[in-house]
C-alpha cells in the first residue's frame, strides 16, 4: 500500500476540544490517520490515494463543522495571507471589544449595588434598570459572541461539545435566568427572592474571552514569526541576461538554466551554479555560518544568501519548491505541524473535558439548590464553573512551545524534521560521530604516495593512473583524492570493466593502459590492509604503513594483478570546531563515541586530537547499524551523526538521527535533524534547545493543569466562606480569558534562546 502524506491548514477551531473533535472526524475514513495540531491550526494526515482522496478527507472536516485547505509547498504568500487573515480576524475582535467592553463597564456599574448589597449613591438609580439592561445586553450577548452560539450549536448538531459550548451555556444561563426576573420581578418577591439579574455577568464574560481571544491571537501570531523570517528571505526579482540583454524580472518568472548576473550586496535569486566570476557569499541566514564562504567558477550557491564582494554569473539549477530553501520552509512546516509524544496526556484529557465540566456544573448547581437552598449561589457557582474551565490552555501548552522551538532551530541551521525528534534529543546518552566528514572535513587529500618498486621507468604515473582509473567510479571521498591527485600528477585514466565496490574493503576492476604497453586488462585491488589480508596478499611495505597510521592518516593499498604496488597516505583535516564541540557535549553529560571504517590505529589518532575516548574503529557500513544498537542494548539513547550514505542504516537505527547537512541526500533523509552548515556546534545547540523547549512545555502544563485542578473547584464554591467574590463569573471569565495568554506568553519566551558556551 503506497500512502501519501499531506498537510491541511485548518480554519474554525476555538480550543483544544475542536483540534480532537477534527481528529476523530479524519480518522473515522477508513485507512486514514490524522495528527492535528490546535496551536499550529494544522493536520497532517497520510491516507491510500488508491481508496481514499484529499478532497474526501476536507469533506470529512467540512462535515465535522471546520475547514481545510492543503496546505501550499515551496516559497509561496501562505504566510503573507495567513497574516493577512489573523489581521482582520483581530480588526473584527477589537471591534466587538470595544462594543463589549463599553456595555459592560455600564452594567457592572449598575449592578454594584446589586453585587455589594449596598446603596451607592454616585451610581443614578436608571442604570440599576432591568429592562435598560436588558436593552445592552442582547446585542452583545448576540452579536459580539454570536461565535460562541453558533459553534456550540454546530457541536450540538455533530453530538460533540467544545469550549464554545460552555461559554454558550454559562452565558446564555445567565440572560435567560435574568428574563424571568426582567419580566416577572413581582413572582420574585413573592417567593421571598430578590429579583436581580445577572445581565452585566453575560456581558462581560463573553467581552473578556473576546479580549482573550484577541490576545492569544496576537501572540500566536508571533510563535511563527520565525517561519515568516524564512520565507522573508527570498530574494523577489532577478536580473536575467537573455538574448545578450540584462533585464530585471519576477523571481516567480526565473526558469531552470537562466543566467543571473549578482552583483556585490545583492541576495542570490535562485540556487545555481557559478559560472563567470566569484566572490564570497553570507550564508548566515540559511546556515547558521556566520563567516562568508568564498565561491568560485563550478561552486554551487544557495538562493536567499547575500553576494558580499565580487560579482559573478550563475546558472539557475532549481526554482520553486525545489530550492533549498523552500525545502526548508516545508520542513519547519511539517515540525511545527507534527506533535510531540509529552502531548498525548493533553489529547486524552481534552477527550473528556467538555463532557466532564458539563457535569460538575450540573452537579454544583444540584448541590447548592437542593442542598443548601441557595438559588442564587446554585446559578452564579454553575455558570463559574462552565466558563472559568478552559481547555484551550491545555491544547496550546505543548504546540506553542514547539513551534517557538522548531522555529529557533531553522534561526540556528537546525532542521527539526518533527517534535518526537526535539524532544527524544533532550533524553540523549550518547552522541556517535562518524569521523570522515564529521568530525574531519570531509575534503582528504593524498600526501604521500609509495611505490614497492620504486618510480624508474613511469612507473609512478602509471600506478596512478591505474588507481585512479579504478576509483573513478566510486563515490567515496577518498576515490575522489585519488583522482584529484593523479589529475594533478598528469595521469592519463584509462577505462575500466567489471568496476565492483566491496563495502567497508575496497574497489576492484579490470584497466587497459596502452599509454604504457600494459597488457590489457590488468586486475587493480584498491582498499584496506585488511581486506588484502583477507585477499592472500603479501604486504610489503608494512614499515612505511604503520608510520603513516602514527600520525593519522589514513593508507589504503594498491594491487595489481595480484600484488602490492604502492601505498598512498590520506589525511583529511579536522574541522576547527570539532574539539571544541565534543568537549562542550562532554560537559552536558553526554558520552561521545567515534564510529568508523578507518583503521584503529588512524581513529585514535583524531580521536585523542578532538579529546574523544571511545572508539569504534574498522566498523563496516552494513555493521554501523548494529553498533548503534549494542550500545542502545546497554540501556542508553544514543544519537548518530553523519553524512555518508554508508551512515544512514545507523542514522535510521539511533534514537535521534543529525545529518550533516553537507553530506549526500540520503543521509539526510534518513536522519531527524539536519545541521545545515555541518559544524558540530550544531549538535550542542539542539541539544541545549531541545532541553529549553521541553523545560518550556512542562512549565506550560504544569499551569494549564494546575489552573484547571484549582480553578473549577473555587469556581463551584469551595472557598465561599473565606472569599466569596471570588465566584463571581466575570472573575471567572477573566481567568478564564487569561489562563490561555499566559501558556502562549510564556512559550514566546522561547524566542530569546541563545546556545551556551559552557567553557
Amino acid at each position: 500500500m503506497a500512502t501519501e502524506n499531506a498537510t491541511l491548514k485548518l480554519r474554525g477551531m476555538s480550543c483544544a476540544s475542536c483540534a480532537h473533535n477534527i481528529e476523530e472526524a479524519i480518522q473515522s475514513i477508513p485507512d486514514v490517520s490524522a495528527s492535528v495540531n490546535f496551536g499550529a491550526e494544522q493536520a497532517s494526515v497520510t491516507y491510500d490515494p488508491d481508496k481514499t482522496s484529499l478532497a474526501e478527507i476536507q469533506a470529512a472536516v467540512d462535515a465535522a463543522g471546520y475547514s481545510a485547505q492543503p496546505l501550499q509547498e515551496g516559497i509561496v504568500d501562505e504566510s503573507d495571507r495567513e497574516r493577512q487573515e489573523r489581521q482582520a480576524e483581530n480588526r473584527r475582535l477589537t471591534r466587538k471589544i470595544w462594543v463589549g467592553g463599553v456595555v459592560s463597564i455600564i452594567l457592572v456599574i449598575g449592578s454594584l449595588p446589586m453585587m455589594t448589597g449596598l446603596p451607592i449613591l454616585f451610581i443614578p438609580m436608571w442604570l440599576h434598570n432591568a429592562w435598560l439592561q436588558l436593552f445592552l445586553t442582547t446585542p452583545v450577548l448576540f452579536w459580539c459572541g454570536s461565535s460562541f452560539f453558533i459553534n456550540a450549536w454546530k457541536s450540538l448538531k455533530r453530538h460533540t461539545a467544545t469550549m464554545d459550548t460552555l461559554v454558550a451555556i454559562g452565558t446564555g444561563t445567565a440572560y435567560v435566568y435574568s428574563l424571568f426576573p426582567t419580566f416577572s420581578p413581582d413572582w420574585f418577591i413573592r417567593q421571598g427572592l430578590n429579583p436581580d439579574v445577572y445581565y452585566e455577568s453575560a456581558s462581560a464574560i463573553v467581552t473578556l474571552i473576546l479580549l482573550g481571544r484577541l490576545l492569544e491571537n496576537r501572540a500566536r501570531g508571533q510563535t511563527s514569526e520565525a517561519m515568516r523570517k524564512l520565507i522573508g528571505l527570498q530574494a523577489r526579482t532577478a536580473r536575467v541576461i537573455r538574448n545578450g540583454k540584462d533585464i530585471d524580472i519576477s523571481i516567480d518568472e526565473v526558469v531552470l538554466n537562466d543566467i543571473i548576473l549578482v552583483r556585490p550586496g545583492e541576495k542570490i535569486p535562485a540556487d545555481g551554479e557559478i559560472v563567470e566570476g566569484g566572490s564570497t557569499i553570507d550564508e548566515a541566514m540559511v546556515t547558521g555560518e556566520s563567516l562568508a564562504v568564498k565561491k568560485q567558477v563550478g561552486d554551487e550557491v544557495i538562493g536567499a544568501t547575500i553576494n558580499k564582494t565580487g560579482s559573478f554569473k550563475l546558472r539557475v539549477t532549481r526554482i520553486g519548491k525545489d530550492t533549498f530553501l523552500a525545502q526548508i520552509v516545508k520542513l519547519v512546516q511539517q515540525a511545527q505541524g507534527s506533535k510531540a509524544p509529552i502531548q498525548r496526556l493533553a489529547d486524552r484529557v481534552t477527550g473528556w473535558f467538555v463532557p466532564v465540566v458539563i457535569a460538575i456544573a450540573i452537579a454544583t448547581f444540584v448541590i447548592w439548590y437542593n442542598v443548601m437552598g441557595n438559588v442564587t449561589m446554585a446559578l452564579i457557582t454553575t455558570v463559574g464553573v462552565l466558563i472559568i474551565a478552559c481547555p484551550c490552555a491545555l491544547g496550546l501548552a505543548t504546540p506553542t512551545s514547539i513551534m517557538v522551538g522548531t522555529g529557533k532551530g531553522a534561526e540556528n541551521g537546525i532542521l527539526i524534521k518533527a517534535a518526537e525528534s526535539l524532544e527524544q534529543a533532550h533524553k540523549l546518552q550518547t552522541i556517535v560521530l562518524d569521523k570522515t566528514g564529521t568530525i574531519t572535513q570531509g575534503k582528504p587529500t593524498v600526501t604521500d604516495f609509495i611505490t614497492v618498486r620504486g618510480t624508474a621507468n613511469g612507473n609512478e604515473l602509471r600506478l596512478l593512473s591505474l588507481a585512479a582509473a579504478v576509483e573513478r567510479n566510486s563515490e567515496h571521498p577518498l576515490a575522489e583524492a585519488v583522482v584529484q591527485y593523479a589529475q594533478a600528477q598528469g595521469a592519463e585514466l584509462a577505462s575500466v570493466e567489471d568496476f565492483e565496490a566491496i563495502a567497508g574493503s575496497g574497489v576492484q576492476g579490470y584497466v587497459s593502459n596502452p599509454t604504457f604497453g600494459q597488457a590489457s586488462h590488468q586486475l587493480v585491488q584498491i582498499g584496506t590492509y585488511r581486506w588484502m589480508h583477507e585477499l592472500g596478499i603479501e604486504t610489503e611495505v608494512q614499515l612505511q604503513w604503520e608510520s603513516l597510521e602514527a600520525i593519522g592518516k589514513t593508507v589504503i593499498w594498491v594491487a595489481v594483478n595480484g600484488k602490492v604496488e604502492s601505498i598512498m597516505g590520506i589525511s583529511d583535516a579536522v574541522k576547527p570546531s570539532s574539539a571544541a564541540a565534543i568537549r562542550t557535549l562532554q560537559k552536558l553529560g553526554l558520552e561521545v563515541v567515534m564510529l568508523t571504517g578507518d583503521n584503529l590505529r588512524t581513529a585514535e589518532v583524531i580521536a585523542r586530537e578532538v579529546g574523544i575516548r571511545r572508539v569504534m574503529a574498522e566498523v563496516r557500513p552494513d555493521q554501523k547499524a548494529a553498533q548503534i544498537a549494542a550500545l542502545q542494548a546497554e540501556g542508553k539513547r544514543v544519537a548518530m551523526v553523519g553524512d555518508g550514505i554508508n551512515d544512514a542504516p545507523a542514522l535510521a537505527q539511533a534514537d535521534v538521527g543529525l545529518a550533516i547537512g553537507t553530506g549526500t541526500d540520503v543521509a539526510i533523509a534518513a536522519s531527524d535533524i539536519t545541521l545545515i552548515s555541518g559544524d558540530l556546534n550544531g549538535i550542542v545547540t539542539a541539544i541545549q534547545l531541545s532541553r529549553a523547549t521541553l523545560r518550556n512545555i512542562r512549565q506550560n502544563l504544569f499551569f494549564a493543569f494546575i489552573y484547571n485542578v484549582a480553578g473549577i473547584p473555587i469556581a463551584a464554591g469551595i472557598l465561599y466562606p473565606i472569599s466569596g467574590w471570588l465566584l463571581s463569573p466575570v472573575v471567572a471569565g477573566a481567568a478564564m480569558a487569561l489562563s490561555s495568554v499566559s501558556v502562549v506568553t510564556n512559550a514566546l519566551r522561547l524566542r530569546n534562546f541563545k546556545p551556551k558556551a559552557l567553557f
